[in-house]
């Protein structure tokens, strides 16, 4: 196994208890592990719970649609098209990636069923790779302003077809137009899964009223 990727770790502990959940939470395209840190004393989960939240560091890549230019990606892009031609090859090496830090939190003691996978823009197309093709059922899986990239490359797990599934999308998007979030959801519902799909009066970003409702579910999905 490869080295760990690094992770920005925040602990939603109040009551001193042992962590017994955990959320996996991927950047966007040039941010940081930092970039949703600031999101979780927002939430307002449950004081009866104990949640470890991850918040890995992508590596740095070069990416075509931006001249080439370095910079923390979980794949390259190719084309901003509306298709979003990606590097298919390098979404399942991250994907690796995170199936490794989900073992080691499965070795610290939280169960499967206890871990949310969630990624906003493109760490959202690499967390619906990693958590519907899971061979285990997981908490939950939360996609925010993203697309669904490897349908065709994708092998959909059993193990997590009735996984609550939350989309969120800013219905102002200039990068990820909205339509890219309804057509996962329309595939998704399609196939039988449990979608929650929300959109908010955004551009490409989060907001408070979001955050409030990511909270609520999940305080849900984590009970």
């Amino acid at each position: 196994m490869s080295e760990y990727l690094d992770c920005v770790v925040v602990e939603h502990n109040p009551n001193q208890k042992t962590i017994n959940r955990s959320v996996i939470w991927l950047h966007g395209l040039g941010a940081s592990g930092h970039d949703f840190e600031p999101v979780v004393p927002q939430l307002g989960l449950a004081n009866d719970m104990a949640v470890r939240f991850l918040f890995p560091n992508a590596p740095q890549r070069p990416v075509t649609v931006n001249g080439g230019m370095i910079m923390p990606a979980w794949y390259d892009i190719f084309e901003m098209s509306l298709e979003r031609k990606v590097d298919i090859a390098q979404i399942e090496e991250s994907t690796q990636q995170i199936h490794d830090l989900i073992t080691r939190e499965i070795e610290r003691g939280v169960a499967p069923e206890h871990i949310v996978i969630a990624g906003f823009s493109q760490g959202g197309a690499v967390a619906y790779h990693v958590a519907l093709g899971y061979p285990q059922r997981l908490a939950g899986l939360m996609a925010l302003s993203t697309y669904l990239a490897t349908n065709d490359n994708l092998d959909y797990s059993t193990a997590n077809k009735d996984m609550p599934i939350l989309i969120e999308h800013g219905s102002h998007d200039p990068v990820v137009p909205v339509i890219l979030g309804e057509q996962a959801q329309q595939l998704l519902a399609s196939k039988g899964y449990n979608v929650d799909y929300r959109t908010y009066p955004m551009a490409h970003q989060v907001c408070m009223p979001q955050i409030q409702g990511i909270g609520e579910w999940l305080n849900k999905v984590l009970a």
